[in-house]
């Protein structure tokens, strides 16, 4: 009998030390990051870090600091994808429409033309010609209006890209609009000779140049420093004067910007000038911001491409502007008014609740993690990845997150490691923000939710790190 104690007892001591190693575990991160860490001078405290096997009631492997809101970056792209997925369906689409004043004169429209933007976040610029395709095709050649534009979709807002960091001609600083065509931005093709650096034009708008650049010795570099791009409209067209140098050794250079600071209504302007030239049309009249007219008639509409695709052109390569005008889509939707970013950051708040995972300190502002306000905890974030999963949405929102090692923004990381492949990853960088979240297939065939918060002004030397990390979960899980 004391035998059998003695056995009973070291069981239950067995037990004991194998609950608690694995309570210990659960907390803190593996060694080896922890040392990847030191070597670029980041301590574990700037980290939260959440994973967990998705299967019921299954208790996070790895649980550290997860409960502490940090700014997410573009990894808050999932918050909207799937919120959105989840209210909207993944049958949603969204309309931009044609309309008429007047009366047509044979292929002449006697009256204006006007273009009702319909918060569409992907009207590229060939869905854009297939509009004005669409309204040829009806007779109309000339048009001896007005150009209207009619962009109340959503509620005028302050926007200035310059706000976040200071450089308003990035494409990643385009604001929202009602009708954002080709994302407002201007490719430009770059091309010195011995008359001096030439400056094309790759987006067919409507478009000048006037350049005053000269040439320098010495390597490339970072050459879009040296080169300061002023944006006006002239004669009805995007003028660009051009100042600064150019390095002799750089060739041929291609280069987007959004022309600041100038209006998405001026740049649709010179792009329809463009284009209906193109087409054949004629437009001598002038630009003008207005709302559609009660004695309007519609020419034609076109369709977006449905929600899941906008999504996996949105997170594949982490479109800003696109998530911008998604989350407006919730207000615009729940309340049938004028979109505000405000109201749709209170929505995700409830639709948190509505999952049944905590919402405090949970900060949306634009839902794309441009943003230094925007906060949520690796917990929340790792939560509401695991019920994605089980949603009716997951095939949806799965794909439209990067493969890792593969393709969109997780194209070239994890190369080497047996994990690349085996990840759907969505990544958030900022100055002193490197994170990402998603989902592991480990080696073991159990699939893991992942987060991984880093906010630290060396941030962005844990890359790897990072990715070591990935690689820890495709073996241990």
């Amino acid at each position: 009998m004391r035998r059998l104690a003695r056995l009973f007892v070291a069981r239950v001591l067995l037990t004991f030390v194998a609950i608690i190693s694995l309570s210990l575990h659960a907390q803190n991160l593996p060694a080896g990051i922890i040392q990847s860490l030191q070597k670029v001078h980041v301590p574990a405290e700037a980290l939260g870090v959440y994973v967990q096997e998705i299967a019921p009631s299954a208790a996070p492997l790895i649980n550290w600091q997860a409960d502490e809101p940090m700014q997410p970056a573009s990894t808050i792209k999932l918050v909207t994808s799937y919120a959105a997925l989840d209210i909207l369906g993944p049958a949603y689409t969204w309309k931009t429409s044609a309309y008429m004043t007047g009366h047509l004169d044979g292929d002449v429209l006697v009256g204006d033309l006007i273009l009702q933007g319909g918060g569409d976040p992907h009207l590229v610029l060939e869905n854009f010609w297939t509009l004005l395709h669409q309204i040829r095709a009806k007779g109309i050649r000339e048009i001896q209006g007005n150009l209207i534009i009619d962009n109340s979709w959503m509620e005028p807002q302050h926007f200035d890209a310059a706000d976040f960091d200071g450089d308003p001609t990035r494409p990643y600083n385009v604001g929202p609009d009602a009708l954002l065509v080709n994302f407002n931005v201007l490719n430009l093709q770059l091309h010195p000779d011995a008359a001096g650096l030439q400056v094309e034009s790759l987006t067919p708008l409507a478009f000048q140049s006037n350049v005053k650049v000269d040439y320098v010795n010495g390597a490339c570099g970072e050459w879009r420093n040296h080169l300061s791009p002023i944006f006006s409209v002239i004669n009805q067209q995007i003028n660009l004067y051009l100042i600064g140098t150019y390095p002799r050794g750089c060739g041929d250079n291609s280069w987007a910007l959004q022309p600041y600071p100038l209006t998405h209504a001026d740049y649709d302007a010179a792009l329809f000038r463009g284009l209906w030239k193109e087409l054949g049309g004629q437009f001598n009249g002038t630009m003008q911001v207005g709302i559609v007219p009660p004695d309007a008639g519609l020419i034609t509409s076109l369709q977006s491409e449905p929600l899941p695709d906008i999504l996996r052109a949105m997170n594949k390569y982490s479109n800003n502007v696109m998530t911008r005008l998604v989350l407006l889509t919730l207000d615009r939707e729940a309340s049938q008014s004028p979109a505000n970013s405000q109201r749709a950051a209170q929505l995700v708040q409830l639709w948190f609740a509505r999952l049944g995972i905590s919402a405090q300190g949970l900060q949306m502002e634009n839902g794309s993690g441009l943003s230094r306000a925007e906060r949520i905890s690796a917990a929340q974030m790792g939560q509401m990845l695991n019920h994605a999963f089980s949603s009716r949405v997951m095939p949806e929102f799965m794909s439209s997150l990067p493969i890792l090692g593969v393709d969109g923004t997780m194209q070239k990381r994890a190369l080497n490691l047996a994990v690349a492949s085996n990840a759907h990853i969505k990544s958030g960088g900022l100055e002193g923000v490197r994170n990402f979240a998603g989902y592991v297939l480990s080696a073991s065939g159990r699939r893991y939710v992942v987060v991984c918060f880093v906010n630290h002004k060396n941030a962005h030397q844990t890359e790897n790190a990072q990715d070591e990390l990935l690689q820890w979960i495709y073996e241990h899980g």
